[in-house]
C-alpha cells in the first residue's frame, strides 16, 4: 500500500506544478494594466502650431496657429483609415524681382492655407491600451492650398501643392473622449516663377542664377493638442 501511494503521488505532481507556475505568470485580469481598446471610428479635433522653412528665397509659408477636425474608421485591429482638414494661419514674404536685391524681399504678410489629407494610422500598442495610454505612427497624403494674398509682381503663386505627412503621437483613454497629443511633418514643393531668373535691368540682379533649380521642398513640423471621441 505504501508503495502503491508513492507511486501515484510521484506521478500526480508533475502535472500539478506546471499548472501552479502557469497561474503565476502575467498580471491578475482585475488588476492588468492592459485593456482592450475600443476600436470603433470616431472624431478628432485639434488645435496647434505650425512651423517650419520657408525655402532658400524666404517667401514659403510657416508660423500660423492650426484648427484640425479629423475622422478615423478601423480597418484591421491596429489599423485605422484617417482623414483631416486643417486651417492653418500662415504668413508669407513677398519677393519684387524688378527691385535691388537689397529691398526686393518684403513682409511677412498673412497667407492663409488649407490642408486635406487622408491615410493611415498604426497602433503600437495594439488592441490595448496600457494605463489607458496607446501610442501611435501615420502616414498621409494631401493636399495644401493657399489663399492668395498678397500678390506677387513676380507672378510667384503658391496655388495647390501636394504634400506628404508622416506624424506620430499619444492617446490618452480615459473613456469613449481621448485625449490627443499628435506631432506632424509636412512637406511640400515650392516652384518659382520664370521671372525669377531675368534680369530686369543692367543694375538689378536677378532673384535666381541661370543653374539654381526652380523648385525647393520645404519641411514644416506641426505640433497639436486636442479630443478625440469614438461613438
Amino acid at each position: 500500500m505504501r508503495t502503491a501511494l508513492a507511486f501515484v503521488i510521484l506521478s500526480v505532481l508533475p502535472s500539478v506544478r506546471p499548472s501552479v507556475a502557469v497561474a503565476q505568470v502575467g498580471h491578475d485580469p482585475a488588476h492588468s494594466p492592459y485593456v482592450d481598446l475600443r476600436h470603433t471610428s470616431g472624431a478628432v479635433f485639434l488645435t496647434g502650431w505650425l512651423g517650419g522653412e520657408r525655402g532658400r528665397l524666404k517667401i514659403g509659408h510657416a508660423n500660423g496657429r492650426t484648427y484640425t477636425a479629423g475622422f478615423e474608421v478601423p480597418i484591421s485591429r491596429p489599423v485605422s483609415f484617417i482623414s483631416s482638414v486643417t486651417y492653418a494661419l500662415t504668413n508669407r514674404y513677398v519677393i519684387n524681382p524688378f527691385a535691388h536685391d537689397s529691398v526686393r524681399l518684403s513682409g511677412p504678410f498673412d497667407d492663409d492655407m488649407l490642408l486635406v489629407d487622408v491615410g493611415a494610422r498604426f497602433t503600437i500598442t495594439g488592441g490595448k491600451t496600457w494605463h489607458g495610454l496607446t501610442a501611435y505612427v501615420s502616414g498621409a497624403l494631401g493636399m495644401a492650398i493657399s489663399s492668395g494674398s498678397p500678390p506677387d509682381s513676380g507672378l510667384y503663386n503658391f496655388g495647390k501643392k501636394v504634400t506628404l505627412t508622416p506624424g506620430a503621437g499619444l492617446r490618452f483613454y480615459p473613456g469613449r473622449l481621448s485625449v490627443l497629443v499628435d506631432g506632424r511633418v509636412v512637406a511640400w514643393r515650392l516652384t518659382y516663377p520664370p521671372d525669377y531668373f531675368r534680369a530686369p535691368s543692367a543694375n538689378v540682379t536677378p532673384v535666381l542664377g541661370p543653374d539654381d533649380p526652380d523648385v525647393d521642398w520645404t519641411i514644416h513640423p506641426m505640433i497639436s493638442i486636442g479630443l478625440g471621441w469614438n461613438f
